[in-house]
């Protein structure tokens, strides 16, 4: 898709161009354009208690290529220059773009047994009844293995606890292109009554983990110092030094990088909670650390690097059931989750050099506010081509009171 100058272009005309990238139809476009389809009556079948939908602005990054391949990102999110910051940071990684990889779709799974005799003979026996257990067990999954999915391996250990000796057993299930909660959890609850008798105790939690170790997803880029320069580059590098060894720091350089991530899998209809839990929980294994990484190579350019847990979905019900989010994963083009996961590491890596960038040089906010300018401009009652007149007023006289906003609105008008 043609992206040169897309940030000045009428929403109409972005329209178009992602039309053509994406093929839509011209229902897609009105349910997109409408600010999605999601109707009470639809919502009233997804959670409980439903009134109504809420609607979030969705807009795309550009720029971003990733294994030779170009994407066209949608981001759902009401944060001002996290899109623009992703699609510059992206930009200048060009022509070569993004490399990433991710891991098979597996999900771990987690029951809980307590109220065992006998520790020693349970942990024996869960050892001597493995083929047995994992036939069960595979037996609730087999209508889907059909789409690469089943039950791979369970791995037990024992927990002291204060409630007295109890034993874990994780379950890594294969969930192909779906997130995995629900088939992850269905087969914990077919397979839970054998491991009771098997262990002679009692099956308390049957639950998927939302740390999902073996479904990690990386991707690395190196941003050359002729293209940004060496000083964002030793910018870039004293913020990453500023976060290994800070929490303070390190906590908001992580949610940094989520800005991207869980923008984009709200945008495409995925539990970004679970990514949310998953990531932090990541970072914390062992002393709390970044997410990415940063070092300078034998050109003095600069490498950044990202390795998360993204348990994400291209299929299942959650997604079917909102066609905003099945048009967005066909304008982002990706062809199953593990591609989905690689784009989204990649947004995370972009946003958080973006942001360490612009905190080392010149500072987040003035970009940051010109952009929220247009918001303020907006709230006061600009409309069409007065909301970009008004916002440069308020960036610079860098007053954003919407009252001044209104003041400014006025004398054009006037």
């Amino acid at each position: 898709m043609e992206t040169s100058g897309f940030y000045k272009l009428s929403t109409e005309e972005r329209m178009e161009r992602i039309k053509k990238h994406a093929k839509l139809t011209d229902e897609e476009v009105k349910i997109i354009t409408n600010g999605g389809s999601l109707s009470a009556e639809r919502a009233d079948k997804m959670i409980e208690n439903v009134f109504g939908a809420i609607h979030l602005p969705m807009g795309v990054a550009t720029n971003f290529k990733v294994n030779g391949k170009e994407y066209v990102v949608p981001m759902a999110i009401e944060e001002a220059s996290v899109i623009a910051a992703a699609s510059r940071a992206a930009k200048q990684t060009l022509p070569d773009g993004f490399k990433a990889s991710a891991d098979s779709p597996i999900m771990v799974g987690q029951i809980l047994l307590v109220k065992i005799e006998d520790i020693e003979q349970a942990m024996k026996n869960l050892d001597i009844n493995k083929k047995k257990i994992l036939e069960i067990g595979g037996s609730f999954l087999k209508h889907v293995e059909i789409y690469g999915c089943g039950l791979k391996d369970f791995k037990a250990k024992t927990l002291d606890t204060d409630r007295g000796k109890m034993i874990v057993v994780n379950f890594f299930i294969n969930v192909g292109d779906a997130q995995g909660a629900n088939m992850v959890n269905s087969t914990l609850e077919g397979v839970a009554p054998s491991l009771e008798k098997i262990v002679n105790g009692t099956a308390r939690l049957k639950i998927v983990s939302n740390l999902a170790t073996e479904r990690l997803a990386n991707a690395t880029t190196v941003w050359k110092k002729e293209v940004v320069g060496k000083q964002v580059i030793e910018a870039v590098l004293d913020g990453y030094e500023f976060a290994k060894t800070d929490i303070y720091r390190c906590s908001t350089h992580n949610k940094g990088i989520m800005n991207g991530i869980d923008a984009v899998a709200i945008a495409v209809g995925n539990d970004w909670r679970s990514v949310e839990a998953g990531a932090h929980t990541y970072a914390a294994m062992g002393k709390y650390e970044p997410l990415t990484k940063y070092y300078k190579n034998e050109n003095g350019d600069l490498v950044g690097s990202i390795d998360i847990p993204l348990a994400l979905a291209t299929a299942g019900p959650a997604m079917s059931s909102n066609p905003t989010a099945t048009i967005a994963l066909k304008i982002l083009g990706a062809h199953g989750s593990k591609e989905l996961a690689m784009v989204i590491a990649c947004v995370g890596l972009a946003n958080n050099f973006a942001a360490l960038s612009a905190l080392g040089t010149v500072g987040i906010q003035s970009g940051h506010m010109k952009l929220h300018a247009r918001s303020i401009a907006s709230q006061a009652g600009a409309v069409g081509e007065e909301v970009d007149k008004v916002a440069e007023v308020l960036a610079k006289e860098k007053d954003f009171q919407i009252e001044y906003a209104q003041e400014v609105l006025e004398r054009f008008r006037k």
